[in-house]
């Protein structure tokens, strides 16, 4: 997908905050892209302005229309990028559907994907590689489609994938989950919607068709954190069933199957 606006915006927000910088190796899955177009230019320099950065956008828009300026300018180092082809300029050549050579184990404080692991159809090999990647303390950032991208990718993933396999499966700390809207006009800073942790309370999470305009694309965005103890586990189950099957056996008797709860699981 490459770094569209709303994914530009989270990642100045995540420079001001993530302090100290990222001082090793930095990886993205995928080689993205970063080219601003259409009519709402504007809003770039706008959200870059707001951000504390001086001068324009512009001045990290490559003329390939790939990233490293903007990266390398919000102070995410040198990114290296993977990819299983060498045809977009790839510095690591590797297929995600496979284990990733221990040599890459523990060797990147920041792994970005950027709507790769949507095209990569051994997803959960895709995740275990990229927390094998982290070194502890290093971040993940991944924004691939949640709803309305048919036909981009091989899937399209939920909030209950994040909050699942990165704190229940690998034990690490989710900073940011959100679902956030691909528009074409300045709207877009402002359509955006933080998804809660569904085993909190038990139940599954009910996203209305009120939560995001009707037509737009959603990504769904997140930040992990790999921590000194983080490990991965030997099962990644899903929340809400897993309370389930806890009440059933604590109670003995079947539960009730109602899935209700907020619409975004804040209420």
């Amino acid at each position: 997908m490459g770094i569209d606006f709303v994914v530009y915006q989270q990642l100045l927000h995540l420079a001001k905050r993530w302090q100290p910088a990222p001082g090793g190796r930095t990886l993205m899955l995928g080689r993205q892209r970063f080219r601003p177009t259409g009519h709402y230019k504007f809003v770039f320099d706008r959200a870059w302005r707001r951000a504390g950065y001086e001068g324009s956008y512009k001045a990290v828009v490559q003329d390939d229309k790939f990233c490293e300026g903007l990266m390398r300018r919000l102070g995410f180092g040198e990114m290296e990028s993977m990819d299983f082809s060498d045809y977009e300029g790839a510095t690591i050549l590797h297929d995600l559907n496979k284990p990733v050579p221990e040599a890459l184990h523990g060797q990147f404080d920041f792994i970005f994907d950027g709507g790769t692991i949507e095209h990569v159809f051994d997803v959960p090999q895709a995740l275990r590689n990229a927390f094998l990647m982290l070194k502890p303390g290093g971040r993940f950032v991944s924004a691939n489609g949640m709803n309305g991208w048919l036909a981009h990718g091989l899937y399209q993933f939920s909030p209950e994938l994040v909050w699942t396999f990165w704190t229940r499966g690998a034990g690490c700390k989710v900073h940011t989950c959100c679902g956030m809207t691909t528009s074409s006009d300045s709207q877009a800073e402002r359509m955006i919607v933080d998804f809660a942790d569904a085993a909190i309370w038990g139940r599954r999470l009910r996203l209305g068709y009120g939560r995001f305009p009707m037509g737009s694309r959603v990504t769904l965005y997140y930040e992990v954190e790999r921590l000194p103890e983080s490990s991965l586990g030997d099962a990644v189950l899903q929340s809400d069933y897993v309370a389930k099957w806890t009440r059933h056996a604590s109670a003995g008797a079947p539960q009730n199957d109602d899935e209700g709860g907020a619409e975004d699981g804040r209420d």
